[in-house]
């Protein structure tokens, strides 16, 4: 039962972020004229970094997008303008990622050293008894 409890609480998070995210991206017509808009996330609250950002922002740049805005050390939004979109065949990266390049391998190297700590740890209990 405790294993399905996970999965809700998950998506209950992802839902209430997607409604922030909404109701702080508020825009006018004037506003979207000519412009497309995206969130960048990091899974580990890598926007705390003024190197991360600036990296990230130099990344985007290739592509047209402009940083707008940082909402916390995990969602930065940027903005381009739809004329940018006709050199996206010619980019290295996805125009339209929302994450970051790093964060699959944060969380398998998180992943792994965990499991490594857990695996020592339960060889040390069970040589002990």
């Amino acid at each position: 039962m405790s294993g399905a409890i996970v999965p809700l609480i998950a998506a209950a998070v992802k839902k209430r972020r997607e409604r922030e995210e909404e109701d702080m991206s508020r825009y006018s017509n004037a506003d979207l004229e000519g412009w497309e808009f995206k969130i960048v996330h990091s899974a580990f609250g890598k926007f705390s970094n003024p190197g991360a950002i600036r990296e990230l922002c130099e990344q985007e740049a290739k592509a047209g997008w402009e940083m707008l805005e940082k909402f916390d050390n995990y969602r930065i939004r940027f903005k381009r303008r739809i004329e940018k979109r006709s050199m996206d065949q010619f980019l290295e990266n996805d125009p339209y990622r929302i994450e970051t390049r790093t964060a699959g391998v944060s969380v398998m190297l998180i992943l792994g050293v965990t499991l490594l700590i857990a695996g020592i740890l339960i060889t040390l209990i069970l040589a002990n008894h």
